[in-house]
């Protein structure tokens, strides 16, 4: 909650009150009617392809922590919606022990996103392996949008991790989300399901739906205050009921 105060209070001083309450009631639509998340996965042992070159106006980057950043690339990454929780966030991911992907676009920053092996940073819908990989938050700024630098950026990530032995890929999208969704369906991600999270008195509750070949299965995993997960996670930390 502190956090989303935080972010319309600084949506509030860059475009003021009117546009802020326009935001807010988006943000009130789809929270009451669009609140779902959709679900993806990749078994990254089918990507038997060798992975194709980028075009020779892109080129991505991995980095592994902070020092690696260029002054010019942090300042773009945490400062178009509000630097202090986004510098925290990167901090905080990092060391986690995730990635930080660039995709450069004629040598220009055109968009980013994470990946973190083992774990999750917040409560999952299920527990990830050790060789599991969960994507998340990927970002391309306004000016290089409708070139398809998600797409890109994704695929080239997914082939990387397959080269590494990673085993599978987990990413998300709101379900209002239309632009990133259109990204997934356009990679080797499959579509797995939906899913909602609630948290309750200290605890996080979560519904998930899978739709595979017309069987649908709901599950719920009730989890305490968020322990990291990995190997051996399922059995320690979660309650998985099937229903």
């Amino acid at each position: 909650m502190s956090i989303s105060v935080s972010r319309f209070a600084d949506y509030f001083k860059r475009h003021g009150l009117r546009a802020t309450a326009r935001r807010l009631g988006v943000a009130a639509k789809r929270s009451l009617f669009e609140n779902r998340s959709v679900l993806f996965y990749c078994d990254l042992s089918t990507l038997n392809s060798r992975m194709r070159d980028l075009p020779a106006s892109l080129k991505v980057e991995r980095h592994r922590s902070e020092a690696d950043l260029s002054s010019e690339d942090f300042e773009q990454i945490t400062s178009f919606w509000n630097r202090e929780l986004a510098s925290r966030n990167m901090r905080e991911r990092f060391g986690l022990g995730a990635s930080l992907w660039l995709i450069r676009f004629d040598e220009k920053l055109a968009g980013y996103g994470w990946t973190l092996q083992g774990r999750t940073v917040e409560p999952h819908y299920f527990p990830l392996g050790q060789d599991d990989v969960q994507f998340l938050d990927f970002h391309v700024f306004l000016k290089y949008r409708g070139r398809g630098i998600d797409w890109f950026l994704m695929t080239h990530i997914l082939h990387k991790l397959a080269e590494e032995g990673r085993a599978r890929a987990f990413g998300e999208a709101a379900e209002w989300n239309k632009a990133s969704l259109s990204s997934f369906a356009r990679t080797p991600f499959r579509r797995l399901g939906w899913g909602r999270k609630f948290n309750v008195l200290g605890r996080t509750i979560i519904y998930w739906t899978e739709e595979r070949e017309a069987v649908k299965r709901e599950y719920k995993i009730m989890t305490a205050p968020f322990p990291a997960t990995g190997k051996g996670a399922a059995a320690e930390n979660k309650r998985f009921e099937g229903t």
